[in-house]
């Protein structure tokens, strides 16, 4: 715990300007960030006597261990820096909203050639009109449903519309009149981008235009005696008010409007907001938040329409927004409502009438989320801390793990060996925190040699991010070499640069690895999709999170007595003893640790166990998803992956002018260069590596004994759906660890 006054600036430093703060903690990751009329009198207030500060206060100068800060021109220019930095560093002690679901949008896709009405979730893409969000996507559906009567806009997906161009047929929508079938040209599509745009001036609520004109049309209908024709204007009329009926009118004068509700105790608030467009409700969402700092309901509010708008612009922030409290000061936040709109922006807490009577309805919302939330997460946190006690019991720890680090070995029969690192923190999943490592270090089967290379590697990376911030040191009092390597090989110099954040291996080298290619690359989880996703590295000096910069107080291996001792083997060479080590064996669910002879055993009902299982399970689960995206792409790939400087695009058009890899290896430079993006450099490389790469064995009909003339298969490295190289070994063979 950090003294505030070690690192409070001098007097006279801080100037009386409108700025953004940061404080940083030891390890120079950004913990929180504000803003600031005047930067001298609010940073002030930080340094002032600990017991005068709030709890949550006292917590983040105490943590912390150095501040900065930004001027800037205007206060405006202060809340666009503090949204962008809380946006990129993401601060422990900063008022985060958690989307409490991922809430779908009616969107209707206006950039494609003819316009698609779907259900979209997720990040706002350029060119889509987006309508909503709705509490479930039925209700979109079932909305949509009744629109396509009046508005037969297209629905399906490329792939269906692309089938139905190709045989001249449509889907049955086309044939029972809910599809106006572009696919097949029945409209052009000028008329059907008018459809589209009709379609979102009805969503919009300009209704009334619609209506009016279809019951012309029925009148003149029925005076000509078409009795069918206005029979069926008389449905499609039933079908728009029955669709406006599902979003009762609210506000009697059709107004634009956001309202922003807030339910909080001391430690929690929750946010709810009504999305009103033509005096209709037209969707609504929800967040809530840990009050980890000392905040009011004005401040909450302004965290609120940071998040709320901050990606938004022009129609997408509305005219007016209603709140329950104004932030202090409000005009700041006006004025950038104001620029993000590109018109007025009128920010108010309603006092009388209807919105008064809505924002009351919006406020008991917020409250009924407020204590649905804090029901659910009630049972939730005590059972993570009865499970973390438990561990910390059974283990001798002096405090329960906070950070709890897996790590797991996958491999096929020695081939492709790769491992895991997964993060839980407080209990939960740590995503951005994942790592994956391909094992380098030799070649074969040996789970306890490569869990020592992992071990070996990460911890490393460790101490060289300390001895970079000057946090380790040899003895001296002076930052020293890292220890050697289990080879004797040193991996320091005593001194460290910027550039040097990629850590030493074994051998002494600084590397850094990819994914597929073998370097340690920070790795991401998609936690809808569970897909596991490279991102790049992040640089070491701005307060994001760093490549193995935090220690965990325990490290857990997926294994028995031999994994563990590999562990606690690596760091003990490292000169690391102030981390604790356990494995779990699969079969008995046995924890081993280093110092005893006999397994912990722990009760099948603890909570304790349960959670290492699950961590245990997850390190299993990441370590064998990038085992076989490794073995995947090995089994795919072809001679022209071995060719440098040839991307998958131009690989692909290559493969498209000649049709094979076997006709590509026969043509000349000259035929070769006529692809578009080949140079002549880049033909004579790729006949260069064609001519090396031995070609395929023919196909041998098994019943026959004949040799199989076709073509030779794609292999550039496609899909999965693409057929494999003759020769490649069976996937199913062995079995997966």
């Amino acid at each position: 715990m950090a003294d505030p006054s070690s690192y409070r600036p001098r007097p006279g430093e801080i100037p009386d300007s409108p700025g953004v703060y940061r404080f940083r903690d030891e390890h120079r990751r950004v913990i929180y960030v504000g803003k600031a009329k005047s930067l001298r009198q609010r940073l002030a207030n930080y340094f002032q006597d600990l017991a005068n500060l709030h709890p949550r206060t006292r917590t983040m100068v105490t943590t912390a261990a150095s501040v900065e800060w930004t001027v800037v021109s205007t206060e405006v220019e202060a809340l666009q820096l503090e949204y962008s930095w809380i946006k990129e560093y993401d601060p422990r002690f900063n008022v985060k909203y958690r989307d409490d679901k991922s809430y779908p949008y009616l969107a209707v896709t206006m950039n494609e050639q003819f316009p698609r009405v779907q259900v979209m979730r997720g990040h706002k893409k350029k060119g889509v009109r987006y309508f909503g969000p709705y509490a479930h996507a039925w209700a979109i559906r079932d909305t949509v449903d009744l629109l396509l009567r009046v508005f037969p806009v297209r629905t399906c997906s490329a792939g269906v519309f692309k089938n139905a161009a190709r045989t001249g047929r449509p889907c049955l929508l086309g044939y029972i009149g809910k599809c106006s079938a572009p696919c097949v040209g029945r409209i052009t599509p000028e008329d059907h981008l008018d459809l589209a745009e009709e379609f979102c001036d009805f969503m919009a609520g300009r209704t009334g235009t619609y209506l009016r004109r279809l019951e012309k049309q029925m009148a003149e209908a029925a005076e000509e005696m078409e009795y069918e024709r206005a029979a069926r204007l008389r449905d499609d009329i039933g079908a728009l008010k029955k669709a406006m009926e599902k979003n009762a009118v609210v506000l009697a004068d059709a107004t634009d409007a956001d309202l922003i509700a807030v339910a909080e105790d001391e430690l929690e608030a929750a946010v709810q907001i009504f999305h009103v467009r033509g005096g209709r409700v037209r969707g609504q969402r929800g967040w809530v938040t840990d009050k980890v700092e000392e905040v009011t309901t004005g401040a909450l509010v302004e965290h609120a329409l940071q998040q709320l708008y901050g990606e938004e612009s022009g129609d997408a922030v509305p005219k007016e927004v209603l709140v329950p409290a104004l932030p202090d000061p409000v005009e700041p936040v006006q004025d950038w409502l104001t620029g993000r709109r590109g018109s007025n922006v009128s920010l108010r807490i309603p006092q009388r009438g209807d919105k008064k009577a809505l924002m009351e309805t919006v406020q008991r919302n917020a409250q009924q989320a407020l204590a649905l939330h804090k029901t659910k997460r009630a049972s939730d946190l005590t059972t993570r801390s009865r499970a973390l006690e438990e561990i910390a019991d059974a283990l001798d720890l002096d405090s329960a793990p906070l950070r709890i680090e897996c790590y797991d070995i996958s491999h096929l029969q020695g081939d492709d060996v790769v491992a895991s690192m997964v993060v839980f923190e407080d209990g939960l999943q740590r995503k951005s925190e994942y790592r994956r490592f391909q094992i380098k270090g030799f070649a074969g089967q040996d789970d306890v040699r490569s869990m020592h290379e992992v071990i070996t590697r990460r911890f490393r990376r460790y101490l060289a991010e300390k001895e970079r911030t000057g946090e380790w040191t040899d003895g001296s009092g002076t930052g020293g070499a890292l220890p050697d390597g289990p080879d004797g090989t040193g991996t320091g110099t005593g001194t460290s640069t910027g550039t040097e954040a990629a850590l030493a291996d074994g051998d002494g080298t600084l590397t850094g690895t990819d994914a597929l290619t073998g370097t340690d690359m920070l790795t991401d989880t998609d936690a809808l999709t569970g897909t596991d996703v490279i991102t790049d590295s992040l640089k070491d000096d701005d307060g994001r999170p760093k490549k193995f910069a935090y220690p965990p107080q325990l490290v857990v291996v997926d294994g028995g007595r031999p994994q563990v001792a590999a562990a606690r083997r690596a760091l003990d060479e490292l000169g690391i003893d102030d981390i604790a080590v356990c494995g779990l064996a699969k079969r008995l669910e046995e924890v081993w640790v280093p110092t005893d002879d006999d397994p912990v055993v722990l009760p099948r009902t603890s909570e304790g166990l349960y959670l290492l299982q699950r961590v245990r399970d997850e390190a299993h689960r990441f370590a064998i998803t990038y085992q076989r995206t490794k073995r995947a792409k090995r089994f795919r790939a072809g001679p022209l992956d071995d060719v440098p400087g040839l991307g998958e695009t131009r690989k692909q058009a290559l493969i498209k002018h000649f049709g094979s890899v076997k006709k590509l290896r026969s043509a000349t430079i000259e035929q070769i260069q006529e692809v578009p993006g080949i140079g002549r450099k880049t033909a004579e490389t790729i006949a260069v590596a064609l001519a090396q790469a031995a070609p395929a064995a023919p196909a041998v009909n098994t019943a026959t004994g004949e040799i199989i003339e076709d073509e030779e298969p794609d292999t550039t490295g496609g899909s999965s759906g693409e057929p494999v190289t003759a020769g490649a070994p069976d996937e199913r063979r062995g079995q997966e660890t």
